[in-house]
């Protein structure tokens, strides 16, 4: 038999959770009769999310991020994945003159934030056999978008971060994988101006921005049964987002 796509029964820690895309992925999990903590900074709407349990913690403090994280797996019961999702998105600044704090920003959310995270949950993870951890990642990475130069080399980070952490916790049967999301349609997506969503949109092959749930699907197959024998992948939903659009014939 083949097996399960479903991760039916896994206890996750989802950050960012709050998001259109957490919001999604927790959802998504749920529905998989999966045990979820949705964690979201303070002040994030984590309480309007429908799961098992929440946390609210800043992911830069390593300390806070100990603590929320305990208080995750603690709820759940222990902790099977880890969804480290959280990030800024919208800095955005010319690199000649990006600002440093706003550079520093971007990096202690989207990197180490993520690191914190992983690490603080690696004990739980190792006592499964069965471990999984998803990055959120982003095409950017691989594009270029100019005026995005923080939130490029922090997303790029994570690929080089996942990898590491696949090949150092595969002994302790932890799976770790990068999710690089295209052009999907949260709602700070949908709020860009028409003029800008058009033009975007010419520049995916499958015509159209992704929804949230088809994310949220990716992650839910990494962490089944069927993806037991992938890490240190690195998997594009992006509707071919980068692809050439032009046509020889």
């Amino acid at each position: 038999m083949p097996a399960s796509t479903t991760p039916s029964g896994r206890r996750v820690i989802v950050t960012g959770a709050a998001g259109g895309i957490g919001r999604a992925i927790v959802d998504a999990l749920m529905a998989a009769d999966c045990s979820v903590a949705a964690c979201d900074a303070p002040g994030a709407p984590v309480a309007s999310v429908a799961c098992t349990a929440s946390s609210r913690f800043d992911v830069r403090d390593r300390a806070a991020v100990a603590s929320g994280v305990a208080q995750a797996v603690d709820a759940l019961g222990g902790c099977d994945a880890v969804v480290a999702n959280a990030g800024i998105v919208d800095t955005i600044h010319r690199a000649e003159r990006f600002p440093d704090e706003d550079w520093r920003r971007d990096l202690e959310v989207n990197l180490s934030g993520a690191f914190h995270v992983a690490q603080a949950a690696f004990p739980a993870l190792a006592s499964t056999g069965d471990g999984r951890v998803v990055l959120i990642s982003s095409v950017a990475v691989e594009i270029g978008i100019p005026g995005q130069v923080a939130y490029g080399a922090s997303k790029g980070g994570l690929v080089g971060m996942g990898r590491t952490l696949a090949a150092e916790w595969a002994p302790r049967g932890i799976r770790c994988n990068v999710v690089m999301p295209g052009m999907i349609a949260t709602p700070k997506v949908l709020g860009m101006p028409e003029p800008v969503r058009e033009r975007v949109t010419r520049l995916v092959p499958l015509g159209r921005f992704g929804e949230v749930d088809e994310l949220a699907g990716a992650v839910s197959f990494l962490l089944s049964p069927a993806a037991a024998y992938i890490t240190g992948a690195v998997l594009r939903v992006d509707g071919g987002f980068g692809l050439s659009v032009s046509a020889m014939a």
